[in-house]
């Protein structure tokens, strides 16, 4: 194994050519479950918002000219002839000498172009008295000011989130087609692994990468299939790999990919039918035992035991693929300038990614610390850290005080 390790960018140039053209196709689904889902196709509205001219305020509908001149030692009466009522169009017209009270939502009465609120007018027996002079369209939210008819308010491609599916709720959509959600089923691998909550025996160590990779599954758009740990059986991991591709779009898994006596995971992945193994092997550090197949047109990605090694991999090779068939746009990442705190020693002719955090130092400029070297298996390096540097493989070393650039994991505040 691992005679020619491939480069970072020859294993996705290969990984992209065995990834499904366009999503996996379209559902639709009533507003309430769009959340979260990437919109299928572009929304045009079919009705201005709002429909009719409403105020914004609680007060007396009016004719704003009836009002020019109005203060509070000079104080214009109108009579007031009738309550305009959210959701009911007012029969009354608002006529000159007139005003007709009215809430906020309320459509404007015909005849009146702008609402005095309540604060500005005074009660005086069958009428009011205005003491400031109000100005056409005052209070006045107009028919279409928020969305015009036959225009494009939501564009195909853009993840649904509050405000996205309240636009799509004020256009009167009950249903909105979005872009299949790719199921990617997830297991573990390995004879030591114990499922969280069972009582861990000496020498077992509880299933980190299965939760962790099916929650990172979600983060990009996928749907987890969550089939919990397999043993190091090939027997086992063969039956484990046929229920994962018959329930999913794609597969990922790990552990079982080095070169271990118990590390059979390449091998069973080679005899599950053609093309099959496409990658076994990048030159990464952390990550370099990695390996991709291609089972009955999915793609399984074996990935390293070790946590920090899996996540990194999934963020580097899987995300794509998964964000892509969920019909989303390439993750821009989040990319900070910083120091390097010490010297960074890359891995030998690999491209390495070295987990750091990230500090002030005191003219408040942002350092990169590295993430202990000692915790690469531990789950808590990730956890700790906020983004990675990525070293080429051409560079002897990074110096201390030179600047990085930091991918993060989320945005950074501090």
């Amino acid at each position: 194994m691992f005679r020619r390790l491939l480069t970072l960018d020859e294993a996705r140039q290969i990984i992209g050519q065995h990834v499904p053209t366009g999503s996996l196709g379209v559902d639709v689904v009533p507003l309430l479950r769009a959340f979260g889902r990437v919109l299928a196709e572009d929304v045009v509205a079919g009705l201005d918002v709002p429909s009719f001219d409403r105020s914004t305020v609680d007060g007396y509908a009016v004719r704003a000219e009836d009002t020019f001149g109005a203060d509070e030692n000079k104080p214009v009466k109108l009579r007031v002839c009738g309550m305009a009522s959210a959701g009911r169009m007012p029969k009354m017209v608002v006529r000159s000498g007139r005003a007709v009270e009215i809430v906020t939502g309320a459509p404007i009465p015909e005849g009146a172009d702008a609402v005095v609120m309540f604060e500005e007018t005074e009660v005086d027996n069958e009428g009011i008295l205005v003491r400031s002079a109000a100005f056409a369209g005052e209070n006045v939210m107009e028919a279409g000011s928020d969305i015009r008819r036959d225009e494009t308010v939501l564009r195909e491609g853009v993840v649904l989130g509050s405000s996205e599916v309240g636009v799509l709720a004020a256009v009167g959509l009950a249903k909105v087609k979005v872009f299949a959600v790719p199921r990617v089923a997830v297991f573990s691998t390995g004879g030591e692994v114990t499922k969280p909550g069972r009582r861990l025996l000496p020498g077992k160590v509880y299933d980190t990468n299965a939760y962790s990779l099916s929650a990172a599954v979600e983060e990009c758009g996928g749907r987890p299939v969550f089939l919990g740990v397999s043993s190091d059986r090939a027997s086992e991991i063969e039956g484990a790999l046929r229920r994962a591709l018959a329930c999913a779009d794609v597969v990922v898994t790990s552990g079982g990919v080095s070169v271990g006596p118990k590390d059979l995971m390449p091998k069973v992945l080679g005899s599950l039918g053609k093309p099959g193994v496409i990658v076994c092997g990048v030159a990464i550090k952390p990550g370099k035992p990695v390996t991709v197949a291609v089972i009955e047109g999915k793609l399984v990605f074996s990935l390293p035991g070790h946590p920090t090694s899996a996540l990194l991999v999934f963020r580097l090779l899987v995300e794509p693929v998964i964000r892509g068939l969920a019909g989303r746009e390439a993750d821009e990442p989040l990319v900070v300038k910083a120091s390097a705190d010490v010297r960074m020693f890359p891995a030998k002719g690999r491209r390495t990614f070295v987990m750091v955090r990230l500090k002030r130092d005191k003219l408040n400029g942002l350092v990169a610390e590295p993430v202990p070297t000692g915790l690469s298996g531990a789950i808590t390096t990730v956890a700790r850290a906020d983004g990675f540097v990525e070293i080429a493989e051409n560079v002897q070393f990074v110096d201390a005080g030179e600047e990085v650039a930091v991918r993060l994991f989320k945005n950074f505040v501090g």
